[in-house]
């Protein structure tokens, strides 16, 4: 294994994973993410697909970086996620070994001089995609394994289309188990490791009925220390309705958020199902006193967006304050 005698003695040592729609999202995210630790001096690795990589420097330049400048003097470095794979995946099996010499040696890299190091990787999702998903587990359990050795903050992402499937609900509920945080995405914001904004709370949720009663325990278990139980409560029937639309209607797992805003709270829920059938129909109802109905009634506004893979239903309950409490 390569050795790493000048890596920071004390660093961060974060782990966290980024659900995410559309590639528009994960770029601002992640470039944002990057630009943050390369005006803080770190050292930077990346370990993605190519379109992600274009995109990334994309990014850094619109912040005003020039990452050919930054990668010539060893700041950025940038490996293809297959590619680099493929030094430790022999057939469908990990070669645990092999990992800790590879990733070992690029974080040896990237701490040169002493520098704290920030990761961006999105093997495990490539290998998610290719339906080796107990492999993406594995994966995840040996960057564990590595930052309880060496000091750096690692950001992983998924494509939220990934994540919703009946069949692999175990499997992300281990996904979010294994990192320290579980961030949302936006247009607007940047999340990055050890950066999690208290305001912000997102959770997967499986495609089954009991993800309609998980989701409102999840809502009620944020809001309930705050000071307006009527907040509390709406925010309950706000979150349950949107839930079972996605179960009952779109068929499919969801990714609830809970964010506090300028003066509300923000109740989405992101699923796969396109925001129009085919037969041109809404994939929900609207009928007085059920359903979206009762939404419009609570909220102070609400919409429906579509995504790329998906769409979102999200309302905005009017509120003063909210203190919400870690996930």
């Amino acid at each position: 294994m390569a050795r790493v005698t000048s890596l920071p003695t004390v660093g961060p040592r974060d782990h966290a994973v980024q659900f995410y729609g559309a590639d528009e999202e994960l770029a601002v995210t992640v470039g944002g993410y990057l630009a943050k630790g390369l005006l803080s001096g770190d050292g930077i690795l990346v370990v993605a697909t190519a379109p992600h990589r274009r995109a990334f420097a994309a990014a850094l330049a619109r912040a005003g970086i020039d990452p050919a400048r930054e990668r010539d003097a060893g700041r950025l470095l940038m490996e293809d996620a297959a590619e680099l794979l493929d030094r430790f995946l022999v057939g469908d099996v990990l070669d645990h070994e092999r990992f800790q010499s590879v990733a070992s040696g690029l974080i040896l890299r990237a701490a040169a001089g002493g520098r704290p190091v920030r990761i961006y990787a999105e093997m495990v999702a490539v290998l998610w995609d290719a339906g080796q998903v107990g492999r993406a587990v594995e994966l995840e359990e040996l960057w564990n394994g590595l930052g309880a050795l060496l000091p750096f903050a690692l950001l992983c992402a998924y494509p939220s289309r990934l994540m919703t499937g009946a069949e692999t609900a175990d499997a992300v509920r281990e996904v979010c188990v294994l990192h320290s945080a579980v961030s949302p995405a936006g247009p607007d914001r940047a999340v990055a490791p050890g950066e999690a904004d208290p305001a912000v709370r997102e959770r997967s949720f499986p495609l089954e009925l009991d993800s309609v009663r998980a989701a409102r325990h999840f809502v009620t278990g944020l809001l309930d220390q705050g000071p307006d139980d009527a907040l509390a409560s709406d925010a309950a029937i706000v979150a349950t309705e949107l839930a079972a639309n996605a179960v009952l209607h779109a068929r499919s797992g969801f990714i609830l958020t809970v964010s506090r805003l300028a003066a509300a709270v923000r109740i989405a829920v992101r699923d796969s199902d396109p925001l129009v059938h085919r037969n041109g129909s809404l994939p929900f109802d609207v009928r007085p006193g059920h359903g979206l109905s009762v939404v419009s009634q609570l909220a102070s506004g609400w919409a429906v967006e579509r995504l790329p893979d998906g769409k979102v239903v999200w309302a905005d309950l009017p509120a003063a304050t909210l203190r919400t409490s870690p996930v």
